[in-house]
């Protein structure tokens, strides 16, 4: 799955999870978890190529959500769905090939290698997919005008500058492939722009006023008679 995919998808279950579980979730913290285990696309750059290598494993999700879940207790599972759900559901059905179980297994898992079809990530089927969720996702947030929380100023705001990188790249120039989105589906690289304008705004504003508190200048106080 593209970003979009993987963020729409994630907010629609870690939202879910939290009305169920009736606790307040991080929107920003769902978006940038989503992405997260893409972070291996840097190797791409180093001429490595490990996606969908350990860093979409669930086992190492696990591992590294035990002190959360002794901390937050159920309050760290909306999060820890939004994580899981990049490789366990959105690159599990599109594409597959994904060490899933590493380190306990060298084994790829995916949509593709238990006997169903396989789905490339530009196909007709990943583009209806994607949209689909994504405009199921927008039209949740502004039902619960959960978009509000991008127009406001909050530090956590700032681990969107982490998507912005992933909805920038690919529906400009492309990476990590070779053309970009806006020339191969538009429309998804409409939904990508429509994510960037969002986080755009949430982290200028939220720097923005980090500037004015730390290096404004101070109100004259009032003379004393």
């Amino acid at each position: 799955m593209f970003a979009v995919g993987h963020m729409s998808l994630a907010y629609l279950l870690g939202k879910g999870s939290s009305k169920v579980l009736h606790t307040k979730v991080n929107i920003p913290v769902l978006m940038v978890l989503s992405i997260l285990p893409d972070i291996d696309l840097v190797f791409n750059l180093t001429g490595y190529n490990i996606h969908r290598g350990p860093t979409h494993s669930i086992v190492m999700a696990a591992l590294v959500f035990i002190p959360i879940f002794f901390i937050y207790r159920k309050k760290a599972i909306p999060y820890f769905l939004a994580l899981i759900s990049h490789s366990l559901i959105g690159d599990f059905i599109v594409g597959g090939q994904i060490l899933l179980f590493w380190p306990l297994s060298w084994r790829q898992f995916g949509l593709h290698e238990i006997g169903g079809p396989l789905i490339d990530i530009f196909s007709g089927v990943n583009m209806v997919l994607e949209l689909s969720l994504f405009a199921l996702a927008m039209a949740i947030m502004f039902k619960t005008k959960d978009y509000k929380v991008f127009f406001t100023t909050d530090k956590t705001n700032l681990v969107l500058i982490i998507p912005i990188a992933t909805v920038l790249l690919p529906s400009t120039i492309g990476f990590p492939f070779s053309e970009s989105l806006l020339f191969t589906s538009p429309l998804l690289a409409s939904a990508h722009i429509v994510f960037l304008v969002l986080f755009g705004i949430a982290v200028l504003k939220t720097i923005v006023r980090l500037c004015r508190k730390w290096f404004g200048h101070p109100s004259p106080s009032p003379s004393t008679p």
